[in-house]
């Protein structure tokens, strides 16, 4: 039997999210846009205070913590338990459960230095999106022409070792850490192949490039609901949000407009964000004024990022989302949603409205910090609530099977103002929102 995840069984019609950055994956953080540095910050957001004071804490009052921490050496019975190095872990864990954020989080040396250059357009790996299928990881797919996909991985194989170490019971953030390295490195890999076949493949690792921005409909070719291919209505998918996606979209955007499209789909489904200056960027290319979205920090202070006079294109616009289109891809929705730009399709979004920033720590680890909320141009708070779709359209076990993407269809009939068919009621609720995504993850 070949184990496919429901990340894997999704992708067939497009609509899983492509190449997650690794540190999202092993901190559970699948739905973060990490700021830029004050001084990266984009020229249409107003000067506010962005850090609203810090309370001063006195060091000593964490001395109660060492003193605990020489007892349960001395006197605890498991020795093996409290080492210096668990006991530091557990009490960092323990600060940031008295917080209740799910968004702040310490991150280790080592799982900060692989995510560095996760949204510059190109990481060092195999070149393969994995996800979690029962007690193993299994391939989800080799991109093309890659070190993974030219040593013979396919999708549906079944990690059973990384270097002769047995993969069994292990996440995908361990495979992540485990499996990615250096350009011109080997790794050997144990996989079952859909046939049941077993084989050990030596991959020597790669740069591996990385688009955010495609023009490949679900299914491979865009048609409406029955079936008839449509020349006239660019379809634009926007995987995540890094350095090079605004050179990206401007490329696809200029040949649509030049093959004479008279509509525009814009997917940003399970978009789980990424880098902020970015995001603004590209909402900025569809509008000619007004507000992209506000910001609210700690003191209460808020500042607005604004969209500058000129458009990079006047077509119409229909923007696709789901539950796990998060943070970046909910700012863009609200953002072309409420300025009147464009009508939004699909499900409720996730709910993801924290800012948050990385401190980077003296041991090489960092500490990523919730500093603000963010406001849709309306004064919506996206956070536990997510952006409405104009157009409640869910997806159904049923229309994957049969590969039917309903919300493309719908998208169609607006852009060509044709009546909308009935559409079976959104599975999408506010608790909905706010369930985590599942995770795939890139090598």
């Amino acid at each position: 039997m070949v184990l496919v995840s429901s990340a894997a069984r999704n992708a067939v019609i497009g609509l899983t999210a492509a190449l997650i950055a690794v540190l999202l994956i092993a901190t559970g953080f699948l739905v973060r846009v990490v700021t830029e540095p004050a001084s990266s910050t984009p020229a249409a957001v107003q000067d506010g205070d962005l850090n609203g004071g810090v309370a001063g804490i006195d060091p000593e009052e964490f001395d109660l913590l060492a003193e605990i921490s020489r007892v349960l050496q001395e006197d605890f019975v498991d020795p093996s338990r409290v080492s210096p190095e668990l006991l530091r872990e557990g009490a960092i864990r323990g600060l940031f459960d008295a917080l209740n954020d799910p968004h702040s989080t310490y991150i280790d040396p080592q799982t900060f230095a692989l995510s560095r250059n996760d949204f510059e357009g190109a990481f060092q790996g195999i070149g393969a999106t994995v996800s979690q299928q029962d007690n193993y990881v299994v391939i989800v797919r080799p991109h093309p022409d890659t070190p993974a996909e030219r040593a013979g991985i396919q999708a549906g194989d079944i990690i059973l070792a990384v270097n002769g170490e047995s993969a069994e019971n292990w996440s995908t953030a361990e495979a992540v850490l485990k499996i990615r390295g250096p350009r011109g490195t080997t790794v050997d890999l144990t996989v079952r192949h859909p046939d049941g076949t077993e084989e050990t493949l030596t991959i020597e690792r790669d740069d591996i490039p990385v688009t955010s921005v495609d023009d490949v409909p679900p299914g491979g070719a865009l048609v409406d609901q029955d079936g008839q291919p449509v020349e006239d209505i660019a379809y634009i998918r926007i995987s995540q949000f890094q350095r090079t996606s605004p050179e990206e979209l401007e490329e696809h955007i200029r040949a649509a407009e030049a093959a004479g499209m008279v509509g525009l789909i814009l997917d940003v489904r399970s978009n789980p964000g990424g880098l902020l200056n970015e995001t603004v960027e590209i909402a900025d290319m569809f509008l000619d004024g007004g507000v992209i979205f506000s910001q609210v920090d700690r003191s209460g202070a808020e500042r607005t990022a604004s969209a500058s006079p000129g458009t990079l294109t006047d077509l119409p616009v229909v923007v696709l989302q789901d539950e796990f289109s998060a943070s970046g891809a909910e700012l863009f929705a609200a953002a072309l949603q409420e300025n009147g730009r464009g009508q939004v399709v699909g499900t409720r979004s996730f709910g993801k409205g924290t800012v948050n920033h990385a401190v980077e720590l003296s041991n090489g680890g960092a500490v990523y910090v919730s500093i603000a909320r963010w406001l849709t141009p309306d004064g919506h708070q996206i956070e536990g609530r997510g952006v409405i779709p104009d157009v409640q359209v869910a997806i159904t076990l049923a229309d994957i099977e049969a590969q039917r993407d309903v919300a493309v269809y719908r998208a169609i009939n607006l852009l060509r103002g044709e009546p909308l068919p009935p559409a079976p009621a959104a599975s999408a609720t506010p608790e909905a929102a706010t369930a985590e995504p599942t995770a795939t993850a890139t090598r």
